[in-house]
């Protein structure tokens, strides 16, 4: 009983958000979001390796 009243419910919150345009801009600004934290870390990851060697042969030169 309780499990149809919740699952109902959910389809109905659900259909609502559906047609609703602040749900839609709210989840491509999610996905933007995401992707801008998908680059930063492949460039945090990259750069660091790279500052990483640096470091190492100005620390074996001294």
């Amino acid at each position: 009983m309780l499990v149809n009243y919740v699952r109902t419910a959910l389809a109905l919150k659900l259909n609502e958000l559906k047609f609703d345009k602040r749900a839609v801009t709210a989840i491509e600004y999610a996905l933007i979001a995401a992707l801008i934290a998908v680059v930063i870390i492949g460039a945090v990851t990259a750069l660091g390796t790279g500052v990483k060697s640096t470091f190492n042969t100005v620390a074996a030169e001294l």
